[in-house]
């Protein structure tokens, strides 16, 4: 199965501009493709892998993908999907956020490959050294304003009398056109991807390049992520799912694939993972067959987390998962435990309770709230409900020591299967 066959078997081919005409030019050997990422921030989320793995995926297939990171672009901003101006970063911002996702990009791109090896650019460096008057006699007398606010985010924003657009947002299509020209005139690119909002910035840039290169240039755009339950991808109660480990933990990003609904799981293994169809087929029997095993949840949160964070750190998101539902916690690192002190409620106690013989567990477990009062606390400890760091204690007249602190300050306390508390000594 050829790339594109590949990708219209998963799902991601929403448009493309000559489906016959681009089969044929994908079959005639490697194709130059890009995918550009505005860095409006420091790291890219979730939302930004399935262009960043589809060129990936073109990688593989023996074809050569460019990143553009948009040091340019980002100091505009696309007003595609944004129902109001983006604030204006500054050159220091969006230095920062290039320097931040540059990484990003070359964890999925392989830039050692031989003959298809990735590229990442940044725009700026080709647009930085153009006047104004200069970009206004070369690109921009090749558009008409009707070809502009025809695109839909144009014309929304120009119907909402209150927002508007600016003429800085209103121009962002002629740099995301001219960054197309510069790459099929200089590096030979004539195919760009995007989400399924970009098709109108891609097909000002095949219209530039054909006005001006004379040649014919290709887009294809993929579908934006939605979720089953009608909440935005990407999403969670904490926020946003970044790639970047210090903005979202890795115990945290494994947490948001596994937790997928049960309606997107199967969508979502054929968009984000390097699975097979054979794999993912599988899967899906497996998942329709018995969906409470959640095979398929845990395949998709170990595929993406491998990919983006490496095997070792996908271990140790899975242990903290498995810590919750009551695994030992010999071998677990002070920072994967740190993350599941953020899943779980806490309280603080006195370290000076906790030296020499320590506090009463039945003390302890109603300080935690685990048990409304010391007959109660009795009672669940004489009846093997009540645990110490995931382990079962049932002695009444037994103590928690310093001893006990895991990393020198927590005690992991539950009662039943998934009732927990850590107590952090202060």
């Amino acid at each position: 199965m050829n790339i594109f066959e590949d990708l219209q078997w998963r799902g991601l081919v929403s448009d493309c501009t000559d489906t016959e005409a681009l089969r044929q030019r994908l079959a005639t050997g490697a194709v130059t493709v890009y995918c550009g990422f505005d860095p409006t921030a420091d790291s890219l989320h979730v939302g930004s892998l399935v262009p960043l793995i589809t060129l990936r995926r073109f990688q593989d297939a023996g074809h050569i993908p460019i990143a553009v990171a948009g040091g340019a672009t980002g100091s505009i901003g696309d007003p595609s999907g944004k129902t109001a101006e983006r604030q204006l970063l500054t050159k220091e911002n969006i230095a920062a956020n290039v320097a931040g996702v540059r990484p990003q990009l070359a964890r999925l791109l392989d830039f050692t490959a031989s003959p298809n090896t990735a590229r990442l650019v940044d725009n700026a460096d080709w647009t930085d050294g153009i006047s104004f008057i200069g970009f206004l006699r070369d690109i921009g007398k090749h558009f008409t304003v009707n070809q502009m606010v025809a695109k839909e985010s144009v014309r929304a924003r120009m119907e909402d009398r209150e927002v508007g657009i600016s003429y800085t947002e209103f121009s962002y299509m002629l740099l995301q056109a001219f960054d197309f020209y510069v790459l099929c005139r200089d590096q030979g690119c004539d195919l760009q991807i995007g989400g399924s909002d970009q098709w109108g910035n891609i097909t000002a840039g095949i219209d530039l390049i054909r006005k001006k290169l004379g040649k014919p240039a290709f887009g294809l755009t993929l579908p934006l992520i939605t979720k089953a339950d009608g909440t935005k991808f990407g999403k969670t109660e904490s926020g946003t799912v970044w790639l970047d480990p210090r903005r979202t933990s890795v115990y945290r990003f494994y947490q948001f694939w596994v937790n997928a609904d049960d309606r997107d799981v199967l969508r979502h293994l054929k968009f984000f993972t390097f699975l097979g169809h054979e794999e993912i087929e599988a899967l899906e029997a497996r998942h329709t067959a018995d969906p409470g095993a959640r095979v398929a949840h845990k395949a998709l949160a170990k595929a993406v987390t491998d990919l983006l964070h490496g095997e070792a750190a996908t271990l140790e998101a899975v242990r903290a998962s498995e810590i919750l539902f009551g695994g030992g916690l010999d071998g677990i690192g002070e920072g994967t435990f740190g993350d599941i002190v953020g899943e779980v409620p806490t309280k603080d106690i006195e370290a000076a309770k906790l030296a020499g013989p320590g506090l009463s567990l039945v003390e302890l477990f109603v300080h935690a709230g685990l048990a409304p009062s010391k007959g109660q606390a009795r009672k669940d400890l004489e009846g093997g409900g009540l645990y110490l760091n995931n382990i079962r204690v049932t002695d009444v007249a037994g103590s928690a020591t310093s001893a006990d602190l895991l990393f020198g300050k927590h005690l992991l306390l539950r009662k039943g299967k998934r009732n927990y508390v850590v107590v952090t000594a202060r």
